[in-house]
């Protein structure tokens, strides 16, 4: 390739004879760049570079489980979106699913934790005992708590992250690897778990188009619930052969042990998000 005229950078007031400036990255004006065509094409390469390495990654993600994690360990970054970074952006999606779909998942409603979940009598109980020292009543406080429910469960969801990935450090402690195995394999696990939710707001909103009650129903819900825990289980398994190197029996066993762990942290994140906007509203 020949080399470029020298050109003035436009930043710097440098004169530059490479293709792009040292000092700030700036490339020279060229007349195609101020026509519509040329701005056009400039939106077309953004968008296409972006979504590909964000589809790229996506499809890695969902087809070959655990092999992401393992790209970012040995260094092949560029290719992919970072795995905190994906994870916001499942969460994002996650959560316009759920507006979309009018459901909540994490962000549960006053009326369900008190009246629909495991801890609903000890709910009671707290809320009784909040409302009365706040000198409300519950008809004006419950409009209060969901809204708070909402934006908390938003904002505070990487909490179901930590756990997960700290208990996995301890399952395997003895194979001395990096921590951040342990974060990357668990912040792509979640990413997928946000992913399949919100696979199943979709199968739960189709259900209230058909007439039915969707989340509504138990049976919907059990269902779905059942369904969510296998599929994590199946993908757990298949990514913990690259990244861990488990085989046999252990690796079914250590599978069970996370999909298991990854549904429990999901309740102890619902009853979390119901304590901390319990006692901050």
């Amino acid at each position: 390739m020949s080399a470029p005229e020298p050109w003035t950078c436009p930043t710097c007031r440098l004169r530059i004879s490479t293709p792009f400036c040292p000092q700030c990255g700036e490339s020279p004006l060229r007349p195609p760049d101020l026509t519509l065509r040329g701005i056009a094409a400039k939106v077309l390469h953004a968008a296409t570079s972006i979504d590909g390495r964000l589809l790229r990654t996506v499809w890695s993600l969902l087809r070959h489980p655990g092999e992401l994690t393992l790209a970012h360990l040995n260094g092949q970054r560029m290719p992919y979106v970072p795995p905190f970074q994906l994870f916001l952006l499942a969460n994002a999606f996650f959560f316009a699913m759920q507006s979309l779909t009018d459901t909540q998942i994490f962000g549960s409603t006053l009326d369900s934790h008190l009246h629909h979940q495991d801890w609903s009598a000890l709910a009671q109980s707290l809320v009784a005992e909040h409302v009365a020292a706040l000198r409300t009543n519950l008809t004006q406080y419950t409009p209060v708590f969901d809204r708070a429910a909402v934006l908390n469960a938003k904002s505070l969801i990487i909490l179901m992250v930590v756990p997960f990935a700290s208990l996995l450090w301890l399952s395997f402690v003895l194979a001395r690897r990096p921590f951040v195995t342990y974060v990357y394999f668990s912040l792509h696990l979640y990413t997928f778990l946000l992913l399949l939710f919100s696979f199943a707001l979709a199968v739960a909103a189709i259900h209230v188009r058909l007439g039915g009650l969707g989340l509504g129903s138990p049976v919907v819900d059990k269902v779905l619930s059942i369904v969510n825990l296998g599929v994590c289980g199946s993908y757990a398994y298949l990514a913990a052969g690259p990244v861990f190197g488990s085989r046999g029996v252990t690796r079914l066993l250590r599978a069970m042990g996370m999909a298991l762990l990854a549904g429990v942290i999901v309740l102890g994140y619902r009853f979390a998000i119901f304590l901390i906007t319990l006692y901050m509203t």
